[in-house]
């Protein structure tokens, strides 16, 4: 509304300078036969009154026909309506959405410290966390009933079925046997079978069965008992000497075997062929296809259970996670860096690849428009300064008017 009232009150005041120049043109005219002056005033005056009507026809043929008069090139923004909105739109996909100009917009944003930000907020994450596992049970039910949960299995059993198992092993071995891992196991192995020496249980069972192969003679002296803690005495004492000593015979001897066993792996096409066939046996086993169906179910169920608790330890655990993701992101620039490049490479692409279709939804929307009203909002915003072209235009035409009529007079007594 003030806007078209600033508009109103421009146009009325231009429109009345015009008045007042034909006026003033008139008067002077009348009086010019008294004094010279007159003629000055009345050349300004024709000049200002020519140059404001000029530019009252160039500012009115803009929107509408002057006067409503069917004259040629006038009314230009309503006849090319069409073509204004086709162009407007290329405008903006080819200057506004340019590659250089959004890839240099998008890199001042700093995307990763915003997330940083936002996440910070616990209730924030909170609320996302929440978001997040109501969409878990909708997930699950759309993987079952779409049939992506079959698909995937048999994706699955086909790329294991694909697996070599031994090369894979050898692999993972010989990763384990490089940083000395396998002795890990070894020490273990001895520290189980360390405490199954000292299982009473185990051992009277052990006590039994020396007593029952021993001959009558030593069962009447009963030569089992001692025999037993010989026996479990020297094992202890070597299993204790073993995992005290990094060079121990035996520690030797496992690595050999173990590297032995790998180098077989590599190697040996029976070996592999045991093993491809161990393989397909146990894909091919109910009971395999069993437990994956009871995985899935018992991974529903806890899901399931879970999300309905008030006190849900998924939610809770991902909201603290989301908190956690935010203070690394505060205190790694690094991070940051990286995040801000791949986000500004995706909108970048995702803008390139979308343009044409801003540019089209514009030209389109412009042309959806009432042509009136376009009219309208076009002389709402910039109206008042085309009219001030009009005060302009009177003013330099009544100038150039009395720089010729002084020209004119001067001409008259120089010749």
């Amino acid at each position: 509304m003030d806007r078209a009232r600033t508009l109103k009150r421009v146009k009325l005041t231009a429109t009345l300078l015009l008045v007042g120049t034909a006026v003033l043109f008139v008067v002077a005219r009348h009086y010019e036969p008294l004094h010279w002056a007159w003629g000055y005033v009345a050349a300004f005056a024709a000049a200002a009154t020519v140059g404001g009507l000029a530019d009252w026809y160039a500012v009115v043929a803009l929107f509408r026909r002057p006067l409503g008069l069917p004259i040629p090139h006038t009314a230009i923004i309503p006849h090319n309506h069409r073509r204004i909105a086709d162009n407007l739109g290329s405008f903006v996909e080819t200057n506004f959405l340019a590659p250089e100009a959004v890839g240099k917009k998008l890199g001042e944003v700093d995307f990763a410290a915003q997330i940083a930000d936002w996440l910070a907020d616990r209730e924030r994450s909170a609320a996302l966390a929440g978001f997040l596992v109501k969409l878990l049970p909708q997930t699950l039910t759309a993987i079952e009933d779409s049939g992506l949960r079959t698909f995937i299995g048999e994706r699955l059993k086909a790329e294991l079925a694909r697996v070599e198992i031994a090369p894979l092993a050898a692999g993972l071995l010989s990763a384990v046997t490089e940083t000395g891992r396998h002795q890990r196991v070894l020490n273990e192995l001895l520290g189980a079978l360390e405490k199954l020496l000292a299982n009473q249980e185990m051992l009277d069972s052990l006590r039994e069965k020396i007593r029952a192969e021993l001959p009558a003679l030593f069962n009447l002296f009963r030569s089992d008992a001692y025999l037993l803690r010989k026996l479990v005495a020297s094992a202890t004492g070597f299993i204790e000497e073993t995992r005290a000593d990094p060079n121990h015979p035996l520690r030797q001897e496992f690595d050999r075997f173990v590297k032995s066993f790998i180098e077989r792996l590599r190697t040996s096409r029976a070996f592999a062929g045991r093993a491809e066939a161990l393989k397909r046996d146990l894909l091919a086993r109910p009971e395999i296809v069993a437990f994956a169906a009871g995985a899935w179910e018992s991974l529903r169920l806890f899901l399931d259970t879970d999300l309905k608790s008030p006190d849900s330890q998924i939610r809770r655990q991902l909201e603290t996670m989301l908190v956690d993701i935010s203070g690394q992101l505060a205190e790694d620039a690094t991070i940051r860096a990286e995040i801000n490049r791949g986000m500004v490479r995706v909108l970048a692409e995702f803008v390139e690849s979308q343009k044409s279709g801003v540019g089209r939804f514009i030209a389109d929307q412009v042309k959806s428009w009432d042509i009136d009203v376009l009219v309208g909002r076009i002389e709402l915003t910039v109206g008042s300064d085309l009219q001030y072209i009009r005060f302009n235009g009177t003013l330099i035409g009544g100038l150039a008017g009395l720089a010729l009529h002084a020209l004119e007079q001067g001409l008259k007594l120089w010749l």
